[in-house]
């Protein structure tokens, strides 16, 4: 198994950050890289909720991927899981109130678990786990920026 985590300080409060998070309708226009999402479940997000979305990926290639909701402990902690080929993933979500440069923020790290589930999933995480994790990390980081960004007040509107 391969672990990759990042925390970003993002100066919002968890709340906020967590209705971003689970309004899944709302993905594709705060996550740069997501263009499609598709329910699977009816309601509100809960354990279970499970859904896919579409991906672009860093060759400008699309990517499908399916999420379930393994947990959901509002506004502290989200876990999905993702069946991949050959590899299982797992997505943790934490959301903490932090200090930053004396201003009140939230801490938000995402975590990805990748768990081999089929013997070339082992061989290719052997071959190409250091450049995988360095693609995730870099994934990851992009998808805490668009929830930064996302959180950010509207700049006000500037007089005639």
């Amino acid at each position: 198994m391969s672990t990759v985590a990042v925390t970003q300080f993002i100066e919002a409060p968890a709340v906020d950050l967590w209705r971003l998070l689970v309004d899944l309708p709302a993905r594709a226009d705060w996550l740069s890289t997501v263009g499609t999402v598709e329910l699977l479940t009816p309601g509100s997000l809960a354990t279970g909720t499970s859904w896919r979305e579409t991906r672009t990926r860093p060759d400008g290639g699309t990517q499908v991927e399916e999420f379930v909701v393994l947990e959901a402990v509002p506004p502290q902690r989200l876990v999905l899981t993702s069946p991949g080929t050959g590899t299982d993933y797992r997505i943790t979500w934490t959301l903490r109130a932090a200090r930053r440069r004396r201003r009140a923020c939230t801490a938000v790290t995402v975590w990805q678990e990748a768990t081999p589930t089929a013997p070339y999933g082992r061989l290719l995480a052997l071959l190409f786990g250091g450049l995988a994790a360095r693609a995730v990390e870099a994934a990851l980081r992009r998808d805490l920026a668009d929830l930064a960004r996302a959180a950010r007040p509207p700049a006000p509107a500037l007089a005639a």
